[in-house]
């Protein structure tokens, strides 16, 4: 008599199909997953002293109509792109990059127009720039 221990098959788990099924529910609930954007964000915006500034006699003035027109000292510069811009600033102020510059834009006027002066100015190497406000008439914001 033969006496030899059987041959037993041993017990095995096939995941395939379990790692299909995990995969299926993965790609469900990324596509299904909403991406919520804050739309209510509260943002603290930076407050400007209500003192007026004593005006300076050898202060560069640039000023923006709301079309976006520009205006240096009181000159009207014919043409919207930097490169006019920056000629008009140098013909007026020469080579003193150390003037004060102050900006004054209509509130009505274009962003881009206000960033395009602010390029202007700071790559002919001006470094003080004020930027004009009125005085608020309504109840204060928060």
């Amino acid at each position: 008599m033969r006496i030899s221990s059987r041959r037993t098959d041993e017990f095995e788990i096939n995941v395939v199909s379990l790692i299909d099924v995990l995969l299926t529910l993965l790609m469900f609930f990324v596509l299904t997953t909403t991406f919520v954007q804050q739309g209510h964000m509260k943002v603290a915006l930076p407050s400007a002293s209500d003192k007026a500034a004593a005006p300076s006699s050898n202060e560069l003035v640039i000023e923006i109509d709301k079309q976006g027109h520009y205006f240096v000292g009181n000159n009207r510069v014919l043409g919207a792109d930097e490169a006019t811009l920056q000629r008009a600033i140098t013909a007026i102020a020469g080579n003193d990059r150390t003037r004060q510059v102050l900006l004054r834009a209509d509130a009505m006027t274009p962003n881009q127009a206000v960033v395009t002066a602010m390029d202007a100015l700071g790559r002919l190497g001006f470094s003080h720039l004020a930027i004009a406000t009125a005085p608020s008439t309504g109840p204060a914001s928060s």
